[in-house]
């Protein structure tokens, strides 16, 4: 979503950063970027404006100009800035012995898929929770609710009636009484805000009393989810926000704006379609991002909850020892597809993101190589060493590709060993530029091989 703005405003300030001196005139015409930036982000205007004009009156500041690197603390304060647009600090939930959830929203922006996504978050945090279906508006809402509980194994209280008061009175007592610890409520939406909508809204949130109320928005409605979160806010004082579909193609003007309006934070953030792609929002981490820097945190949270911690330790003594089979290839690749589009995990390296945020990564190409690789026997797979003409040309036959693929693969894992047993012994080894397993060397590779040739015929 913020690939856009992030390419804008990294290019604003990436003048600044190479300068060692800093002029008024500089940080002006960075300011208007960044402010042209922001508002084709669709970011609400007063939010834009008093933004940037904080950010001009610290950047000039003599504490900033008379420093050493002034390009640098000016990116510093964007970032500070920005987290504090979105909310210093994370901001969780609140519980007590019998935590209830309301959540609230437009129809469509996602909250019966948020609902079963919040369960299931809550119950790696090693809570019991609940769903009660309260949504008696939209057809199939209530079944959708039911798949969702059996996926995830969370009870779901549905109440055959028409009546979301009585649905959630009753979802709360079966709740209680089968011992659980906290029940999620999903309530009707309707396609635009109407009294009735709020009207039932005040009469089911009065009656499960919440301990937290979450607004569910849609995030690409851009500055339209504002005016939907302040319409709720004054009707309902919802505590915190979701917001769903971070990962579309919209510009992310909502994020950056629906705290700095309402004054409520964002709690969660959904940033895919699957039930696990729930993560909580930290405003840090994601001005990070915006800015190009990675987000190293997000990424060990990620890998951790990956790998399982007897496959960790076996890999990790494996890599110590410089040993690397497809076996571990299988285990690393499947570790990686859990953590989430390759795409986004490299975004999340500092420096390697901005390098390669225009990079295309082919998904299908690395299914393709895992497709090689379950072409093998157990035998090759633990011993590649074993693989001869006969054998790849079988293993290519087995998973739809040519030789010249399984070839690029089988030399792959010989380099990915070699790099395990450099740094075994304490050495930092350089990247190689291989020719990506099973396709063609990627475009930003060529490019920066074809610039070094360049460079060197000038030398001569």
């Amino acid at each position: 979503m913020f690939d856009s703005l992030s390419d804008k405003l990294q290019g604003a300030l990436g003048d600044l950063r190479k300068k060692g001196k800093l002029d008024e005139e500089a940080i002006s015409r960075a300011m208007r970027e960044i402010r042209l930036a922001l508002l084709e982000a669709d970011v609400n205007f007063t939010v834009v404006r008093d933004f940037v004009a904080r950010v001009r009156e610290k950047a000039l500041g003599d504490e900033i100009l008379k420093s050493l690197t002034p390009g640098q603390q000016v990116v510093k304060v964007v970032h500070d800035e920005l987290t504090t647009l979105m909310g210093e600090g994370e901001s969780g939930l609140a519980f007590s012995k019998f935590t209830v959830i309301l959540l609230a929203g437009l129809q469509g922006s996602g909250k019966t898929t948020t609902a079963g996504k919040l369960a299931l978050h809550l119950r790696k945090q090693g809570r019991k929770p609940g769903l009660i279906a309260a949504d008696l508006q939209r057809p199939a809402a209530i079944d959708q609710l039911e798949q969702l509980g059996k996926q995830i194994d969370v009870p779901v209280y549905r109440t055959d009636t028409n009546d979301a008061v009585e649905a959630t009175r009753s979802g709360l007592e079966r709740a209680r009484a089968a011992g659980l610890d906290t029940v999620i409520v999903d309530t009707a939406g309707r396609l635009q805000i109407d009294e009735d909508l709020m009207a039932e809204l005040a009469r089911v949130r009065d009656e499960a009393k919440p301990t937290n109320v979450l607004l569910v928005v849609d995030a690409m409605t851009g500055q339209e989810a504002v005016n939907v979160a302040q319409a709720f806010n004054e009707r309902i004082a919802f505590d915190g926000v979701i917001l769903t579909k971070l990962d579309g193609d919209a510009r992310g003007g909502a994020a950056l704006s629906v705290k700095a309006v309402t004054g409520k934070p964002i709690k969660f953030a959904s940033t895919g379609e699957k039930l696990d792609a729930l993560e909580v929002f930290h405003p840090d981490r994601m001005a990070s991002r915006i800015l190009g820097m990675g987000d190293v945190l997000t990424l060990i949270e990620r890998a951790e909850a990956a790998v399982e911690e007897d496959d960790q330790a076996e890999m990790e003594k494996r890599m110590r020892a410089g040993q690397f089979t497809f076996d571990d290839f299988l285990k690393a690749y499947k570790m990686l597809r859990r953590m989430g589009p390759l795409q986004g995990i490299i975004k999340m390296i500092p420096g390697l993101g901005s390098q390669l945020g225009d990079l295309d990564v082919d998904e299908q190409q690395l299914g393709r190589v895992e497709a090689i690789v379950l072409s093998m026997t157990p035998l090759e797979r633990t011993k590649p060493v074993v693989i001869d003409g006969k054998r790849r040309i079988r293993i290519a036959k087995g998973s739809g590709a040519s030789v010249e693929q399984v070839n690029q693969l089988l030399e792959a894992r010989k380099q990915m060993e070699k790099m395990m047993k450099q740094m075994g012994r304490g050495k930092m080894p350089a990247l190689p530029n291989q020719q990506a397993p099973g396709g063609n060397v990627p475009s930003a590779t060529r490019k920066a091989s074809s610039k070094r040739k360049k460079k060197k015929a000038g030398r001569r």
